[in-house]
């Protein structure tokens, strides 16, 4: 199942990564290891932030995408189910409508 996790990341202790020269290495061992489809940083709410697009193949997998940013960063993670064109033409959303009238 495609996911969106979003991760709000706080300031401390991204910065003495940021400060010791060592944040490239922790973000690369993190992707490398969850191989999300696409990353991308972003500010949120004047804050660091991430926005993956995972593959969630069961929900035990959780953890698995997860915990890097709790342990490395103290971050805060959420998920969403998101859909690509091709599962929105899947969900028979004309014999949904057709029901629900």
């Amino acid at each position: 199942m495609r996911m969106l996790m979003n991760v709000h990341i706080p300031h401390e202790p991204f910065n003495a990564f940021v400060r010791d020269g060592t944040i490239g290495e922790v973000i690369s061992k993190i992707l490398d290891e969850t191989k999300p489809e696409a990353a991308y940083f972003t500010e949120q709410s004047g804050r660091r932030g991430a926005i993956l697009v995972i593959n969630l193949e069961e929900p035990s997998r959780i953890p698995a995408f997860a915990e890097p940013w709790f342990l490395m960063f103290n971050a805060d993670c959420e998920f969403r189910v998101v859909m690509v064109p091709e599962d929105l033409q899947k969900a028979g959303l004309e014999t949904l409508g057709a029901k629900w009238k």
